[in-house]
């Protein structure tokens, strides 16, 4: 199933396809649900737009939030589509024009009249939405787009940074329409932000120890399938006493199943053990986003 998946472009943007629609109308009922019930703003763009719908509001004047979704999302995926694929900016930016229409034809009942539950919950599955969206090969947009963007640039990942910039709006929103329900909103999109940190690893990394026969095979197929950098060493079996290879290379933590199937397909009896790797230096290839 997995080559199938892998060798047609097809099956790939189907994948893409349904992990955009399934994110943005979670994404939607979430701010419908328990955003806009319990007064609370979230971050990025989606929070911007809804910042200065409010703002305006205040003055007399109506800014569409779909509308300033769509303004401010634009211009950033164009700048970023050199870095990031266009395909993936493509899809990216459907997710958000998705979002902008549902919004407008989607009426969704509250779930909860407790704020704090809304809070923990909404915060939970807005995160969710993003990741369902970054899983598939896309992304929610806005500060989406500059977060992968720095992580490419950097290979780490930054939604600790993301989430002080989201903070800093927010305090724009408690200055201006009171500091309870910002506090909450702060409350809110840190449970998103870890709940993104939680379920999408792209930017981690872990050192594999492989235990096999079969060295030559498996470092010419991994070199050309992966392009990572691989060490080997003669070892004897302290059960068996037999002379097999001890294999070493640091991988991003998204693409192990990949490389231990791969291993496993060319020998049934390897022993692969996974180690954290907390800090790396040097060289690292990081395959680029499709």
């Amino acid at each position: 199933m997995y080559t199938i998946y892998k060798k047609h472009k097809s099956i790939r943007y189907l994948v893409t396809l349904t992990a955009v629609i399934i994110s943005a109308f979670l994404q939607v009922y979430v701010i419908q649900a328990f955003m806009r019930p319990a007064g609370l703003l979230s971050g990025g763009f989606t929070g911007l737009a809804m910042l200065i719908d409010q703002t305006a509001s205040r003055y007399g004047f109506h800014i569409s939030t779909s509308v300033a979704m769509i303004c401010l999302n634009v211009p950033v995926a164009l700048l970023c589509s050199r870095s990031i694929s266009v395909r993936f900016t493509a899809f990216s930016l459907l997710q958000v024009f998705l979002v902008s229409f549902l919004l407008k034809v989607m009426n969704v009942t509250p779930l909860f009249d407790d704020i704090m539950l809304n809070v923990l919950f909404g915060g939970f599955l807005y995160g969710i939405s993003i990741v369902i969206a970054l899983r598939g090969n896309a992304s929610s947009g806005g500060t989406d787009f500059i977060a992968l963007y720095v992580s490419n640039k950097t290979g780490r990942s930054i939604w600790e940074h993301v989430f002080v910039a989201n903070v800093v709006i927010l305090c724009i929103y408690g200055w201006l329409f009171g500091w309870l329900y910002a506090g909450y909103s702060i409350l809110f999109q840190f449970v998103s932000t870890k709940a993104i940190s939680s379920f999408h690893h792209r930017y981690e990394r872990v050192t594999l120890q492989i235990t096999t026969t079969e060295a030559d095979v498996i470092m010419k197929r991994y070199v050309e399938e992966h392009r990572h950098g691989i060490s080997c060493a003669r070892v004897i079996g302290g059960y068996s006493k037999k002379e097999m290879y001890l294999l070493h290379t640091v991988v991003s933590s998204y693409e192990v199943n990949e490389i231990v199937r791969l291993f496993r397909e060319i020998d049934p009896h390897v022993i692969v053990n996974m180690l954290r790797t907390e800090n790396f230096y040097g060289s690292f290839y990081q395959k680029p986003i499709e």
